[in-house]
């Protein structure tokens, strides 16, 4: 999927798409539509098939935009890189997006039966845990995503498990503050946590999915095409060994946060979590699976970018779907190797 000529809702790029089965059964993806002044919407695209392979799109509009007041700044405005998850014990599509506010990013929630319309459930908050020393609240938090099924968490209840990317440096929030880490974290590059919401909570009320509670560090930086900072890519998919969950490892000069970067390579890895305790990683690609090599990934707004955001079944393969330098969306085919 590229910019599609003379859509000003487009100017700055198409990437970082979500994706999901619509009522019809057709393959959507929900892409990140970037106006410019860097202003994002999330858009809605029937993906073309053909011999099982997917080769194009068919755009059907705008599903959601920044239209609430925590959604837009001065001078800045977006809902940004929407990541979904199908949960079936909810019959429910599940959006996690970075709502681009007046404070910078915030990860927030929607939810939606058929990809069209989507019920905003607010932005996410952090149970405080006195062990950490640290209110997650205070961090900028990206690259959300839940799990298509509930775990029974290290407490032993039974919750719908959620990954994130806290970002420590405070700076971005109230100059002067520099990086602060929760008690027991020696690692201060940005890292993927994962936290837990009770399944009967959710049943009670469909808002409990914004209060995250439980938070653990994940998945670090361990190899050196993640020697900046790790993130996660699309929901897990459940696979024989346990969960699958492909993730970006950065390289390069990291700038601001808010600015659009020229200096840092994005790269896909994998790794495998625990069936039954997925705050435990089995395994993981010590290289990446999947770098930029391609003109359209090398050049672009931001210049050497793969960045994995949604997988799908097409047929009997799996298909990776991701942001070319954050402009254009490319499909990968996943395969195993025994």
């Amino acid at each position: 999927m590229t910019p599609e000529p003379g859509n000003e809702l487009e100017a700055e790029g198409v990437l970082n798409p979500g994706s999901g089965r619509g009522l019809d059964g057709e393959l959507y993806l929900l892409p990140r539509m970037v106006e410019a002044g860097n202003v994002s919407r999330v858009g809605l695209a029937r993906v073309v098939v053909e011999d099982g392979i997917p080769v194009s799109v068919e755009r059907q509009g705008v599903v959601l935009a920044p239209e609430r007041g925590w959604e837009r700044g001065v001078g800045n405005a977006g809902v940004e890189d929407p990541r979904i998850t199908w949960i079936e014990e909810l019959g429910l599509h599940v959006m996690t997006y970075v709502a681009y506010g007046p404070l910078g990013p915030r990860s927030a929630i929607a939810t939606s039966t058929d990809l069209r319309e989507w019920t905003r459930l607010g932005p996410v908050l952090y149970a405080y845990d006195d062990d950490l020393d640290m209110d997650l609240n205070l961090f900028h938090n990206k690259d959300t995503v839940f799990f298509p099924e509930a775990v029974t968490g290290p407490d032993g209840v039974r919750s719908f498990a959620v990954l994130h990317r806290p970002m420590w440096d405070l700076d971005e929030v109230k100059p002067g503050q520099g990086v602060r880490v929760p008690a027991g974290v020696t690692d201060e590059r940005q890292s993927i946590w994962i936290s837990f919401v009770p399944v009967d909570d959710v049943t009670r009320d469909i808002r409990s999915l914004t209060f995250w509670r439980g938070h653990r560090f994940l998945a670090g930086p361990a190899f050196p095409f993640e020697e900046v900072k790790v993130g996660g890519g699309p929901a897990p998919l459940r696979v024989p060994e346990g969960w699958l969950l492909l993730h970006h490892g950065v390289t390069g000069v990291l700038a601001r946060a808010f600015d659009q970067q020229q200096n840092v390579n994005y790269a896909a890895g994998g790794m495998i979590l625990d069936a039954q305790e997925p705050w435990k990683v089995v395994a993981r690609t010590e290289e990446p699976l999947l770098a930029a090599e391609t003109d359209d990934e090398k050049s672009g707004i931001v210049p050497n970018v793969v960045f994995p955001t949604a997988i799908e079944k097409i047929g009997d393969a799996h298909f990776v779907f991701y942001g070319m330098a954050d402009s254009k969306i490319g499909a990968a085919r996943l395969e195993s190797v025994s």
